[in-house]
């Protein structure tokens, strides 16, 4: 003890000058966004690397598995996307359907969690490689979430096992459409709300994106029906989705853009903003 206190005693300007270092970083970090930004870009740059590193090392071990489950994946991306494209009209007969609307970019989750109330995923692609905010994310079997922050290098997402997170979603039988979210308690089940009760609703009916924002293209699959029961107020049904993605043990996923969202974006603020 005697020596502790001896340490503390004979070090006690550097300490000093250390805890008040430690003090004005913060000030300045939470006093100025400029500083405030760099340190988020900094953190990201940081932890992403060290999630790279981790995941690196893990896969070393596991490269057999993953290889044959990338396989898989990109079979079942191949049917995911034919799906896509049938859901676009046949307009052959009046001009030719543009399907280089959506880009994709594929990526590797380096670290993901499920367990929390909001969830993220952290991606080994950033701005470096075209990736932006509101980019939607897959994997092979549906909808995984949205970017919501990048560095050079790397990326957020956020994941549909997040609290905030809500997805356009609709019946892929019948086109009634509602609000996909989370509740916070299963990783392998989401919500689909907004559903009127005149809906033709039943157990095992498939739920795709409805296509009415920029972020996904129509058709992407999520998951199918596991339970329903009408709300107590309103005439609305309350749907539990058994999800198609395991996002329990994500490895490979695929970026989206749409080439025209920047178009359709400013279109509809100029259009808000002359109806106030």
């Amino acid at each position: 003890m005697q020596q502790i206190i001896y340490f503390f005693i004979r070090n006690k300007n550097f300490l000093l000058f250390f805890v008040l270092f430690l003090i004005s970083v913060f000030l300045t970090i939470n006093s100025h966004s400029y500083h405030k930004n760099q340190y988020v870009n900094s953190a990201n740059f940081i932890s992403g690397g060290v999630f790279s590193v981790k995941s690196s090392i893990t896969d070393y071990f596991d490269l057999k598995d993953q290889n044959q489950k990338l396989t898989e994946e990109n079979r079942l991306l191949r049917l995911h996307l034919q799906n896509i494209e049938e859901t676009i009209p046949a307009l052959d007969s009046i001009q030719p359907v543009n399907d280089s609307v959506f880009s994709i970019v594929g990526a590797k989750v380096i670290n993901n969690s499920y367990s929390k109330t909001k969830n993220q995923l952290t991606i080994n692609k950033g701005s470096a490689d075209d990736v932006v905010i509101d980019m939607g994310v897959i994997s092979s079997e549906g909808v995984v979430g949205i970017v919501s922050h990048t560095s050079k290098n790397f990326a957020s997402v956020q994941s549909i096992l997040n609290s905030n997170s809500q997805v356009a979603a609709k019946f892929k039988k019948s086109n009634h459409f509602g609000t996909m979210i989370w509740d916070g308690k299963n990783p392998n089940v989401v919500q689909l709300k907004e559903i009127p009760r005149v809906a033709n609703v039943a157990l095992g009916d498939t739920i795709v994106t409805d296509g009415r924002s920029t972020i996904f293209p129509e058709g992407v699959m999520i998951g199918t029906v596991k339970d329903f029961v009408i709300e107590d107020v309103g005439d609305y049904y309350n749907i539990s989705i058994d999800l198609f993605t395991d996002m329990t043990s994500l490895k490979h996923v695929y970026l989206i853009a749409r080439k025209d969202a920047k178009e359709i974006k400013e279109l509809e603020k100029e259009a808000t903003h002359v109806e106030q």
